[in-house]
């Protein structure tokens, strides 16, 4: 091992430096203890750099802390037999589950304590809960190391003892529509070597005696390495859903959920770069889908011709250019769709109502309450139902639920989350710019600040992702006004590879596009200075995972356009990481990066890689997380970039890095771990922003 001389040779990067292997590469080596060494200098290097930035750090988390909510009740949900609902204590991390009969509230009992399955492991994370059709027994899936790896239990309510059925399977479980009073089927997902989800199975439960349950059988194997495997149930009950895909091609098999041992049926062959989602009423399938053009259709089939050869589809929705549909929600009476307008980056909820003839005798959209905002259809478990319950919320306003009686039309609130304190919602603004991209496209750019403020170029955080099709709609955070309340203004730049304005906003952000991504990026951070937004000396950057490569690309082009940047487990390795099929994710990534064995996709991508592209230059102060169980971004690939741009720097701007030792991909286990974790970053934020009155640590 060879340390590197001159200014760095007190950091970490210098110390553990070998002169054989530059890009770091042996720090890939997890049970190598120079690794974790090396791992732990870092932390304790980041740790001595903070501690004047401490004081800081508590007063935002206890200010954190008093500004919302901590005894948290959800709303009631009534299904067929109980009413269930979740409690979170003041001082608990996790919630406990309680229910009681219909119509019979004084008979309330808790069924699942979660806090206190979490007691005992430094990590707990909670994959999926699901209810038994007759509501008597609950199954789980839970992960209590970080690495996404889950584990499934199984208790008959409301004081069973729990049962461990299977260690090391998927997240998400699904109940057939078979049970009796001794058994009933459960269908979860397994892993391949990578730790994709490629088979579906199905556990028969023995009700009498779980622990005598049946070996699991397999029901569906998914072969292509590109593709996941997941399952789902129609809201109407009647089929259990199959559905297979890559990052741009879908395939669904249907299951009839009352008999469950039956031969899975494709619906629709799968066809390179069609997407497709079904769902079901008794008589009609609904496709929408992607083959008629880009922003999608609504397909309806008569039920009676599942099975054929050739099937009738007939349109129902037509393919437009000025909206992109991109859900389909299935109810008695008709369908809820999501829908969302391109020149306004907006989602609405549209309602269909059909007759008994599947005439469409209603056609409209719901109000918004103001725009930008964010509408969503929350779970609304009964087919039959006339009153949906949906969630708003926007830059500026908390969320809020409302009931909405389809019958009447008459719009109920039933919950708005508090924010207490002295910074309040209406004394918020919020605004939507346009930015000019390199090749003339128009980009949107969110930002929410102070209404006093608003009049003056403010200290910002600018926040990107713009990967995977992802949209990020406009959300309210308590623990972003601890940074408004402080003078600082929080910008979203809503960059090409997202889905803000609709498929073709996600196509032209991916694999050969993805210049525009970056492209985008840097001018949102123009627009925001030239409309007098943004102070151009202050402003901060922040991406995590995908949007970390996003950050990471753009501070090593152009790193005096931040004075500081925050990067989340971020995905910075990003060529090598696509040149090994072993490692999770990299095969079902190759349609959204491509696959680098072709060497126009290997030049393509090393053009940008993060990793690939650090150079002697004066970086601006970069804060970099990652985890060290973390699957889906691996410890090494923060790491690796660490160390690479500390002994690049060429400035005095601090680079820090700190790992978190029991975590996976979404950070600490635990509400108030989490928020710690966000106290810490806006201390780190605020100090780069210059409005941190404290003493500012010493550089070195």
């Amino acid at each position: 091992m060879k340390a590197q001389q001159g200014i760095h040779s007190g950091l970490p990067a210098a110390r553990y430096y070998r002169a054989n292997d530059p890009q770091w590469h042996w720090l890939e080596e997890r049970e190598n203890t120079d690794v974790s060494n090396f791992i732990e200098a870092a932390n304790q290097q980041q740790a001595d750099w903070f501690e004047p930035l401490a004081p800081l750090e508590e007063a935002l988390y206890q200010s954190h802390l008093a500004r919302r909510e901590l005894a948290v009740t959800s709303l009631k949900t009534p299904l067929d037999h109980f009413t269930f609902w979740s409690e979170t204590g003041a001082k608990d991390d996790y919630p406990c589950w309680w229910r009681h009969p219909n119509h019979q509230p004084e008979q309330l009992e808790c069924f699942f304590d979660v806090s206190a399955r979490a007691t005992e492991h430094d990590f707990y994370d909670m994959g999926d809960m699901a209810l038994s059709p007759d509501e008597q027994w609950l199954a789980w899936t839970e992960d209590t190391q970080g690495d996404e790896r889950f584990t499934l239990w199984l208790k008959a309510l409301p004081d069973g003892k729990p049962v461990k059925l299977l260690s090391d399977i998927g997240a998400g479980l699904c109940w057939a529509e078979d049970q009796t009073a001794t058994m009933a089927t459960l269908l979860f997902t397994r892993f391949d070597d990578t730790q994709r989800p490629d088979s579906v199975w199905r556990i028969l439960l023995s009700l009498d005696d779980p622990s005598a349950s049946l070996a699991p059988e397999l029901v569906l194997r998914e072969e292509d390495p590109e593709f996941w495997i997941g399952i789902g149930k129609t809201r109407s009950r009647s089929w259990l859903l199959l559905e297979s895909g890559s990052k741009d091609t879908s395939e669904i098999h249907l299951l009839p959920a009352h008999t469950p041992a039956a031969t899975p049926l494709c619906i629709q062959p799968r066809q390179a770069g069609v997407e497709y989602h079904i769902d079901h009423r008794p008589g009609s399938f609904y496709r929408l889908h992607n083959q008629a053009g880009a922003h999608f259709q609504l397909d309806f089939l008569s039920e009676s011709q599942l099975g054929q050869r050739q099937l009738d589809w007939l349109t129902l929705i037509a393919h437009r250019e000025e909206a992109t549909l991109e859900g389909v929600d299935a109810f008695s009476w008709g369908l809820m769709l999501g829908e969302r307008d391109h020149d306004q980056a907006q989602v609405r909820l549209r309602r269909l109502v059909f007759n008994a003839e599947h005439t469409c005798t209603l056609d409209e959209y719901l109000a918004l309450p103001e725009q930008p905002c964010s509408q969503l259809l929350e779970d609304a478990p009964h087919f039959d139902s006339q009153v949906l319950r949906l969630r708003e919320e926007s830059f500026t306003q908390p969320t809020s639920w409302f009931s909405l009686d389809l019958t009447s039309g008459e719009r109920t609130l039933l919950k708005r989350a508090p924010v207490y304190g002295s910074l309040q919602p209406e004394q918020l603004v919020s605004k939507r710019l346009w930015a000019t991209s390199h090749d003339g496209e128009q980009v949107p750019v969110s930002v929410v600040m102070r209404a006093d403020l608003a009049d003056q170029p403010l200290p910002t955080l600018l926040y990107g992702y713009g990967a995977y099709g992802e949209a990020l709609d406009p959300w309210f955070s308590i623990a972003r006004l601890e940074l408004l309340e402080c003078g600082a203004a929080f910008a979203v730049a809503h960059v090409r590879g997202g889905g803000e304005r609709g498929e073709p906003w996600y196509l032209n952000g991916k694999m050969a596009h993805k210049e525009n991504s970056f492209h985008d990026y840097m001018a949102a951070r123009e627009a925001l200075v030239e409309q007098g937004v943004s102070d151009p000396q202050r402003i901060v950057a922040y991406g995590a995972s995908a949007g970390g490569l996003l950050v990471g690309t753009c501070i090593n082009r152009a790193p005096d356009a931040f004075c500081a940047a925050l990067l989340d487990v971020p995905f910075l390795d990003v060529l090598r990481t696509m040149q090994n099929p072993e490692l999770p994710l990299t095969t079902a990534e190759y349609s959204e990066w491509g696959n680098p064995e072709a060497p126009d996709v290997m030049a393509r991508i090393r053009g940008y890689s993060p990793i690939d592209n650090i150079k002697p230059q004066k970086y601006p102060a970069l804060w970099i997380e990652g985890s060290w169980f973390d699957t889906r971004v691996s410890y090494w690939e923060p790491a690796k970039f660490y160390a690479q741009v500390s002994l690049e720097q060429q400035g005095s701007a601090p680079i820090l890095m700190r790992t978190d030792m029991n975590s996976g991909h979404g950070g600490a286990s635990g509400r108030f771990k989490a928020w710690r974790d966000t106290a810490r970053q806006d201390a780190f934020i605020l100090w780069a922003l210059g409005l941190d009155a404290h003493p500012s640590p010493d550089p070195a």
